[in-house]
Parts: C-alpha cells; sequence; structure tokens
C-alpha cells in the first residue's frame, strides 16, 4: 500500500493521504499507455508517479502523472487522479497553481463519475476543452500514438 506524502504548494505543506487501490490501478494503467506511446518521441520523458516536480519557489508537488521535456526538465503535461477525501486539494488548489505556472497540458481524472477533464494553457490561463467519459477516447495531438478509451481506463481502476 502506498504512503503518505507531502506536497509544498505556496511555502505551505500539505501531508497527503495515500491513495486507494482504484487510484493506483488507473494511475498504472495510465503510465503503461503513455509510456508505450512515447517510444518513438525522445523529447518528452515520462516520470514515475507522484514524482516531486519544483514549479516555482516553495511549491514542490508531485502529480500522477508528469511528463517533461529531455531537453530541460520543464513539466508540460500532469494528470492528476481525483480522490474523493480531498478532491478540493487537486481541483482548486492545485490546477491554480499549475494555471499560473503556464502548464501546457492538464488531465483530471475523475473515478468518482469516470471522466475526464481534459485542459490546455492559453493566454487567459487553463482553458477546458473536452470532458470524455464512457465510449470516448483519451488522446493527445502531442503523442500522436496515445489513444485509450475511457471506459477502458476507469474500468481497468
Amino acid at each position: 500500500m502506498p504512503e503518505p506524502y507531502e506536497e509544498i504548494l505556496e511555502g505551505e505543506t500539505y501531508l497527503r493521504s495515500p491513495p486507494g487501490t482504484r487510484h493506483e490501478k488507473i494511475c498504472s494503467f495510465l503510465h503503461e499507455k503513455v509510456a508505450a506511446s512515447l517510444a518513438e518521441i525522445p523529447g518528452s520523458r515520462l516520470l514515475s508517479p507522484r514524482s516531486v516536480i519544483r514549479l516555482s519557489a516553495g511549491t514542490l508537488i508531485r502529480p500522477d502523472l508528469a511528463l517533461v521535456t529531455a531537453a530541460n526538465h520543464r513539466l508540460w503535461l500532469a494528470a492528476e487522479i481525483i480522490s474523493a477525501d480531498d478532491h478540493r486539494f487537486d481541483t482548486v488548489l492545485k490546477k491554480t497553481i499549475y494555471e499560473s505556472t503556464g502548464l501546457p497540458r492538464l488531465w483530471m481524472i475523475d473515478p468518482r463519475y469516470d471522466n475526464v477533464e481534459i485542459y490546455h494553457g492559453s493566454q487567459y490561463g487553463l482553458a477546458l476543452q473536452q470532458i470524455l467519459a464512457a465510449r470516448e477516447s483519451l488522446s493527445e495531438k502531442l503523442l500522436p500514438n496515445l489513444r485509450i478509451g475511457i471506459s477502458e481506463l476507469f474500468d481497468n481502476g
């Protein structure tokens, strides 16, 4: 079973609860699929689940999935699997920080409703592009080999 972990947001330390079994299954499945899609994309690296990423002075986050550029280790895609017991943390606090740092892509994966919200960075912040559910598929134009059925993602979790 995973251990509790810390994140530091704008200088304040938060102790996060260990993720549950379904959360971890979804995370593992997502990592497996994203890793396979990176075979021909040398410019990006997939970090281990909940790797520590320094976004700014006093902000150390641990996303469930993180893709960084190989050249400068800059985060360009983060995925957060929302936990029912502390969803505000991911959906409000961390999302606001991702937005303020200019994150290009954010996936908010919500096992409570079996859906995925896709956000793209813009000059005005993170903009919701789509909400995927049921028979739809998760894809990303910057990862041309990635295609994950939403029902498959949640069924494996």
